[in-house]
């Protein structure tokens, strides 16, 4: 493979690589020094790349597993950060009490997707907010198709009903 072909299949993947290991990871950090290390591996593995089907997706899949590593090595500690929430922007129609309303039901949101189980979490986060399709979740993460699909409704299945509690109940 040319510099030219990894710049033009490769690199525009970049930012979606750094999402996933900050997401695997919860560490601005260690989700750059992750990035950078899979776009090495990829270089270093460029005369695998024309036997490939999905490019994206082996990238993908190179970042979890140097993100796995990371987490089970010894020396790493997930930060217990707060998670950033995208700001909501506030439009000129909106008032400062349903932006507030807003905010807080995505926090609450956040906070749910959070105490997933990580499958759950991993895939939701591929699928809803990446926007990978499931044929390239389960390549990314070397499961069954149908698993996705299943783990990816008991997940938003789960959310939505802790969100029904939270605004029913208030717990």
């Amino acid at each position: 493979m040319s510099l030219a072909l990894f710049e033009s299949q490769v690199v525009p993947v970049r930012q979606k690589l750094y999402r996933f290991a900050y997401h695997l990871l919860g560490n601005e950090e260690d989700a750059r020094d992750i990035t950078q290390d899979a776009m090495m591996k990829v270089w270093q593995q460029k005369e695998r790349m024309a036997e490939l089907q999905n490019m994206e997706a082996w990238c993908m899949r190179i970042v979890r597993n140097l993100a796995l590593d990371r987490l089970k090595s010894k020396k790493y500690r997930r930060s217990e950060e707060l998670d950033k929430v995208v700001d909501i922007a506030v439009t000129h129609q909106d008032n400062p009490h349903e932006a507030t309303a807003r905010q807080d039901v995505m926090n609450s949101v956040h906070r749910i997707m959070r105490a997933l189980p990580e499958k759950y979490r991993t895939i939701m986060q591929l699928r809803d907010i990446d926007g990978h399709t499931y044929q390239e979740i389960a390549d990314i993460l070397e499961i069954d198709l149908s698993d996705v699909k299943v783990n990816l409704h008991r997940a938003r299945k789960s959310v939505r009903e802790q969100l029904q509690k939270l605004q029913v109940y208030g717990v």
